[in-house]
């Protein structure tokens, strides 16, 4: 007999995340549904505004990855009327995105994902001594992980469990027997979690040197940056090259270790060999490093034909609401794109925590729309980025993947599953870590023949325009598109990377990477599924980009009228 398991919310993540599976009589899952539950609004209200403001509107969707949204609703205006902005700005906005990934990218292993692969309470029996020796089969210069350190950081967890309140360690399935590290290697994780806080810090600082702050930068407008001063003031170069030194030193002697002490403990439990449903595959041109170079190139690779990977086509990307609580006929083109509400609750069923409103999969289920690629579902993220340049045959990617895939003595197949995915995001890290240079030195090579970072642009109100931008966010590829009317925004639409991820089934049934992600791992403990969190997290998820908007102060930002069902 099938039981169901609710997972609301899924915790350390950005936004609202349920998910519900149903397991056999063995604890397998047989089935799945993504559900948000957090309205998305942003389109409705960039109606009617100035597009020169639709990057400082559109990069209030998350808190977290906000330069990215701002860099993609700037640019998809640049494209709309036409404007290439100075060689100047293209290596601004790269260095600027540079350090979001060195910031995102760590936060989300150690912050959101490590909890996931490290038992907490297990660092609690190590041994400092015997610990410290263990990060030496990592790295031979680790970090944070010397027998002191290690002895300071138990000490502070103990003291945390002693006084009941264990902040962000409360609350976990601690002893899971899906946990595989030692005592001494959680030990070494946990401090290292504790070392990301403060490196986490100097990558936001890093953005901020161009960006003026971090979160929400306000440096880039149409036509290119507003930053010069920073660019041309030498101490400035030098204080972002120095932090970026700091953070890159991080990933360099606890992040990889971290990975690849985490690949050696895992690489035979079931629940993070699977985790790879869709076999689809997006990712698009980023990175500028000068005289005309990409870190990452862009394409498509469908049905895991890695010798066949296309171009992007725009024209193919549609959005099916069909198991979504919005309201279109049929699906839509991101230029035509609508976000009417059509809100149809939830049902009562027995879970394995007593009854519970739960989705209803027959209807619709959440409000995450589900994008697809000539209609079929893609997976986007650091996975995608590096399959898709793999299969091109970048030589720094492929440098990267054979050199991890060596080091952990798995097979290229290990990359198509949840522990592939976490090793796929420090590669994307490491990568851009080490190519930061090339873009800095890049831009001060570029100065010294012309300092312009700005082209005034010109929207004329008797024309019509259309544009969009495809970039690559941290958590994959993410895109805006623009209909300007006159001058102003006709409309809006953003597909993010959570949105290709995390929608629902489409018309024709089919599963996004999320949901088929699930389905055939087994559950050790139906009533603690740490195994639905580990794969789910491995994705990084953002509900705020994918679904929003909230008010915290309770004011009015507009009126709608929902359909909703009987």
């Amino acid at each position: 007999m099938s039981k169901r398991v609710v997972v609301d919310p899924i915790t350390r993540i950005e936004g609202h995340l349920r998910v519900e599976v149903e397991v056999d009589e063995n604890n397998v899952i047989t089935d799945a549904w993504t559900a948000s539950t957090l309205w998305r609004g942003i389109e409705t209200i960039m109606k009617g505004r100035s597009p020169m403001d639709a990057g400082l509107l559109v990069q209030r969707i998350c808190g977290v990855c906000t330069y990215s949204h701002y860099r993609a609703g700037i640019e998809a205006v640049e494209d709309a009327i036409g404007l290439t902005i100075p060689k100047n700005a293209e290596y601004l906005r790269t260095l600027m995105q540079q350090a979001l990934y060195m910031h995102d990218h760590v936060v989300h292993f150690y912050h959101l994902h490590a909890l996931d692969w490290v038992d907490v309470v297990s660092a609690l029996s190590a041994d400092p001594a015997k610990a410290a020796q263990v990060a030496m089969q990592y790295t031979d210069k680790p970090i944070a992980a010397g027998e002191g350190d290690l002895r300071a950081t138990q000490e502070r967890v103990a003291k945390l469990v002693s006084t009941g309140k264990l902040g962000p360690f409360a609350n976990a399935y601690w002893g899971n027997p899906t946990y595989k590290l030692s005592p001494e290697q959680n030990l070494i994780a946990v401090s290292h979690y504790l070392k990301a806080l403060e490196i986490q810090r100097v990558a936001s600082e890093m953005m901020a040197i161009f960006g003026g702050k971090m979160p929400h930068p306000q440096s880039l407008v149409v036509g290119g940056v507003t930053s010069v001063r920073d660019m041309l003031s030498p101490a400035r170069l030098q204080e972002w090259k120095q932090k970026h030194a700091t953070v890159t030193d991080f990933i360099n002697r606890a992040y990889l270790p971290d990975v690849l002490m985490a690949a050696e403990a895992f690489r035979q439990e079931p629940s993070v060999l699977g985790g790879m449903g869709v076999k689809n595959f997006m990712a698009t041109k980023d990175f500028a490093l000068g005289h005309g170079e990409y870190l990452f190139e862009g394409g498509v690779i469908l049905n895991n034909d890695l010798g066949n990977v296309q171009p992007i086509d725009p024209d193919a990307i549609k959005e099916d609401v069909t198991h979504s609580w919005y309201d279109a006929d049929e699906p839509q083109h991101p230029y035509d794109g609508t976000t009417e509400p059509e809100y149809t609750g939830m049902i009562k069923r027995d879970t394995v925590y007593g009854e519970l409103p739960t989705v209803d999969e027959s209807g619709k289920y959440s409000w995450v729309k589900s994008p697809r690629y000539n209609g079929e579902p893609i997976e986007v993220g650091p996975l995608a980025c590096l399959l898709v340049n793999y299969a091109k045959g970048n030589q720094r990617v492929v440098a990267a993947v054979d050199g991890l895939l060596a080091k952990t003595g798995l097979p290229l197949e290990a990359l198509y599953t949840t522990l592939g995915r976490t090793a796929a995001r420090l590669l994307q890290t490491k990568l851009v870590a080490e190519s930061a240079l090339e873009t800095m030195d890049a831009l001060i090579e570029n100065m010294l023949a012309d300092e312009s970072t700005y082209v005034e642009p010109v929207i004329d109100e008797d024309e019509e325009y259309k544009g969009h931008s495809m970039i690559e966010a941290p958590r994959g590829t993410l895109s805006h598109w623009i209909r300007i009317k006159d001058g102003k925004t006709e409309n809006y639409q953003a597909v993010v990377p959570t949105t290709w991820n995390a929608g629902p089934m489409d018309a024709e049934g089919k599963k996004g990477p999320y949901e088929l992600s699930l389905i055939g791992m087994k559950l050790d403990d139906p009533t603690k599924p740490l195994e639905v969190i580990r794969v789910i997290h491995s994705f990084d998820p953002c509900m705020a980009c994918a679904v929003h908007v909230m008010d915290y102060k309770g004011t009015d930002l507009g009126e709608y009228h929902i359909k909703a069902g009987a």
